[in-house]
């Protein structure tokens, strides 16, 4: 499992920051989220590339993912 940059988790705590708001006092559950689908993303790329039947692999959600907006109280 490669590292993820803190940099790219960053990025995408921020979007998701913005595309629910920007409510105050969720920095912690955005970074998780964040890095949670950096890591469901990285992980498809990798069962994609192994994948023996040639066929597209879908993606896969990242398990008993929540979205931002459960995790806020939406």
């Amino acid at each position: 499992m490669r590292e993820i940059p803190l940099a790219a988790i960053r990025a995408r705590a921020y979007d998701i920051w913005e595309r629910n708001h920007r409510p105050d006092g969720f920095e912690i559950q955005f970074w998780l989220l964040a890095e949670r689908e950096l890591r469901a993303e990285q992980d498809g790329r990798r069962d994609g590339a192994a994948d023996p039947s040639g066929h597209p692999a879908e993606s896969p959600a990242a398990p008993d993912a929540k979205t931002a907006a459960e995790l806020i109280g939406r």
